[in-house]
């Protein structure tokens, strides 16, 4: 393994949060550092995903800092808790950021799935209270709206599909009388100017397709760097569970191509 991975518990206000913590081996030397957020639909996933997720690659072969959080999933804890959890995941990052080798100007949020929906959400939240600078975000294949589109309706794909989309999300909102904001569900922002760059990755046959073209489109026209590659056919999650196709190959190639430009282009000096 081209990386060294340490595990530590913080104090937050659900209790003590498990971080994962990937490091590249070698002289330490100032790194982007990436908040990187296991997928699972909202009731599943744990942050040891990190390891087969397109972020351990950014460790090894691009010397970033990589932190998974265990957050609390939604069938002990609904929509608010994923999404304090990831706060104060990124907080630690910010402020240990000397500690761990980290730019704190160079400060990246992404995640797969349900990790990409609150890589999205994360990302509105901070902006709107005026908390973590984040330099780019990298929200692959993500969950980000509780209504129906036309790919997660009748949707029968193997993995994801709209039977387990519908039950995920009673799960995650329960509780919640009246319309999502969009730190539950991103698709019901309005506006996205401000936001960080992003880039993403989806497949045409999964369930997200059509709401991760409107969040990539919305984020255009309100002036957002923003990049999307789509996949024909296939199935949600296509490169973590078919790493051996060509697809997979390549969507891991042109994510890790944008990474590196990222690296070199997008700054967000804390205040």
């Amino acid at each position: 393994m081209k990386y060294r991975t340490e595990t530590i518990r913080i104090d937050t206000a659900g209790g003590r949060l498990k971080l994962l913590i990937l490091t590249p081996r070698g002289k330490a030397e100032r790194r982007p550092g990436i908040l990187w957020i296991h997928g699972g639909g909202y009731v599943t996933g744990m942050a040891e995903m990190v390891h087969f997720s397109r972020a351990a690659p950014l460790v090894g072969k691009y010397g970033a800092v990589v932190v998974s959080p265990a957050y609390r999933r939604a069938g002990t804890a609904p929509y608010p808790a994923a999404l304090e959890d990831c706060h104060a995941a990124l907080c630690y990052l910010r402020d240990h950021a000397e500690a761990l080798g980290v730019r704190s100007d160079q400060l990246m949020v992404g995640g797969e799935s349900a990790g990409g929906g609150l890589t999205a959400a994360l990302c509105m939240y901070e902006k709107d209270i005026g908390g973590v600078k984040i330099a780019c975000q990298m929200p692959l294949y993500p969950i980000l709206d509780c209504k129906e589109t036309e790919t997660s309706r009748d949707n029968r794909s193997p993995v994801w599909n709209t039977r387990r989309n519908r039950a995920a999300w009673r799960k995650y909102l329960r509780g919640l009388t009246g319309e999502p904001p969009c730190y539950a569900s991103p698709a019901a922002r309005i506006n996205y100017a401000g936001l960080p760059p992003a880039y993403t990755f989806v497949c045409t046959a999964e369930p997200f397709y059509a709401e991760t073209v409107s969040f990539v489109t919305a984020l255009k026209r309100a002036g957002v760097e923003a990049e999307l590659d789509c996949y024909p056919g296939l199935y949600h999650a296509f490169d973590m569970l078919m790493p051996w196709r060509a697809a997979s190959r390549l969507a891991a190639a042109r994510f890790e191509a944008w990474f590196g430009r990222a690296a070199e282009r997008y700054f967000a000096p804390q205040s």
